[in-house]
């Protein structure tokens, strides 16, 4: 089965540089404070904006909540409905939003990202977790031979 893609941040590891924000093609991510802040992408049975939307111009694919901009009337319900402000209305009056790059294997916020302060998955970042636990528990067998 193909893997669902998602957005996760460990915001501990940004160091507020910024190219998310100038690389994103929808101006989709923020950083505030140090957190990089960008649509949930939440399920479907939980996101508020697919359900005020009166056009059904927002559906889940592939894990990624998606505006279908030539559906979109420009009502700014689900703008206002996000819980993250993750929606914006653009020059024409067309909701945007983060699609996770959708057309791409791996959004470019992730690919530029200096800190690895994004991944394409919670899994990647488990791994690192599961790496860097392995690596320190090495250190202390060390520690304890001496």
């Amino acid at each position: 089965p193909e893997k669902m893609k998602e957005l996760v941040s460990r915001p501990e590891l940004c160091d507020e540089c910024g190219k998310c924000e100038r690389i994103c093609p929808k101006n989709a991510i923020r950083v505030i404070s140090g957190v990089p802040v960008f649509c949930l992408h939440c399920a479907e049975d939980r996101a508020p904006c697919m359900t005020v939307c009166p056009e059904d111009a927002i559906e889940k694919i592939d894990g990624a909540v998606i505006i279908h901009e030539e559906d979109c009337i420009g009502c700014g319900l689900c703008r206002d409905a996000c819980p993250v402000g993750a929606i914006n209305l653009d020059e024409y009056g067309i909701a945007t939003k983060c699609n996770l790059c959708i057309e791409r294997d791996e959004p470019l916020c992730v690919s530029v990202c200096p800190k690895d302060a994004l991944k394409m998955s919670s899994e990647d970042m488990l791994a690192d977790k599961r790496d860097r636990i392995a690596k320190e528990l090495e250190r202390v067998k060390m520690i304890m031979k001496y």
